[in-house]
């Protein structure tokens, strides 16, 4: 059984793979997840943006990060504007404020057809761990480790996860989508 669930396994990091890329393509919307990415230096280290603050949504198109040490405002300032996410950022006595500009709808098309070409690659790698698992499943058979009517058990099984994961990335892939788009 150990093959099967491996599979599910693969499959699912690959939806946790699309997500985190769906994540990192901004829309004209302030998702605290945007600045995830975003390392500050602090104390001499190099730390993520949740080891020195919080990132909560202010409205729309601004996120409010509140900095725990005020010392360590212009690093953050400074990390998040290096990291070229297409926003600007405004100190203020309480923390900082990313603003998210609208996008242009010639922005909205490139980010569309960025989204597009991740759910190509997720699919592609779905393909991948199916074709792989379907030729252990015949090998296994053909060594005689199992039966003709396991065989085709346990490809039906990959088959219907392999479908399910399907569903679920393009359920991902359209709600990226209605994002951009509005």
């Amino acid at each position: 059984k150990s093959m099967e669930g491996d599979v599910e396994k693969r499959l699912q990091e690959v939806v946790v793979w699309l997500e985190k890329e769906f994540a990192g393509i901004r829309s004209g919307q302030a998702s605290p997840q945007l600045l995830d990415s975003v390392k500050v230096e602090s104390y001499g280290a190099v730390v993520p943006m949740q080891q020195v603050g919080s990132v909560n949504v202010e409205d729309a198109r601004t996120l409010r990060v509140s900095v725990w040490d005020a010392g360590g405002i212009s690093a953050v300032e400074q990390a998040i504007r290096e990291a070229n996410l297409g926003v600007s950022v405004v100190t203020d006595s309480a923390g900082l404020r990313v603003i998210f500009p609208e996008l242009t709808s010639e922005r909205r098309e490139q980010l569309l057809k960025l989204a597009k070409s991740k759910l190509e690659d997720a699919r592609i790698s779905v393909r991948s761990v199916r074709d792989e698992t379907m030729k252990e499943i015949d090998a296994a058979q053909k060594a005689g480790d199992i039966s003709e009517d396991e065989k085709f058990s346990r490809k039906e099984s990959v088959q219907s996860a392999v479908d399910a994961v399907n569903k679920k990335l393009e359920a991902v892939f359209q709600k990226k989508e209605a994002e951009l788009q509005s």
